[in-house]
């Protein structure tokens, strides 16, 4: 499959997306809601379906997202972070693990789709991680490393070359999101 001028767009549009989650701007919502809508299309050519889906997901959590930064932004003047409970990152693993179990098992058994267990696998994750960055929690981070680091083994063997080299970029912004949000939790508990 080769480059095609809806994945060069989508690849900058998410370039801007997570450069401004990063910074905790509110804008990255508008580039990040064009860019899932592009990505939508993609992977249905690419019969990747779990991630054809999971753009509809984005799009919806990017408006609760777009919502909810703004609302914190509204009472305290910035995009504060936080962490959750020893007992919640558990029970959002265990969701994560059932999720990616039912999803690939659906997907290998009821699709032609590629890559059916990993695919499912990293969309289920990216829901999480996407759920608790827009609930602002440093976790976030990790899941993104994660998902970031299997993504870009899958579109190097599907041929999404500039996906691949997307993804790449993101592991890098979620290595420099992780790091700042840690500052910014951080700084927040000590205020407290």
């Amino acid at each position: 499959m080769g480059m095609t001028t809806l994945e060069i767009l989508a690849f900058g549009l998410g370039l801007a997306n997570v450069t401004l989650v990063v910074l905790r701007s509110i804008w990255n919502y508008v580039f990040g809601l064009a860019m899932v809508a592009l990505y939508a299309v993609i992977f249905v050519d690419a019969k990747l379906y779990s991630d054809a889906l999971l753009q509809v997901f984005f799009f919806v959590v990017q408006i609760y997202g777009w919502w909810n930064w703004a609302h914190v932004k509204a009472q305290t003047g910035e995009i504060a972070v936080g962490t959750l409970p020893n007992r919640e990152r558990i029970v959002w693993l265990a969701a994560a693990a059932a999720g990616s179990a039912g999803w690939g098992y659906a997907m290998f058994r009821f699709t032609d789709a590629s890559f059916p267990w990993l695919d499912a696998t990293l969309a289920i994750v990216s829901v999480v991680a996407q759920i608790l960055q827009s609930r602002r929690k440093l976790e976030s981070w990790w899941l993104w490393i994660a998902v970031d680091i299997g993504s870009v083994a899958l579109y190097a063997a599907k041929g999404l070359k500039l996906t691949m080299l997307l993804y790449t970029i993101f592991l890098v912004l979620a290595i420099w999101g992780l790091i700042d949000w840690r500052r910014v939790a951080r700084r927040t508990a000590l205020a407290v």
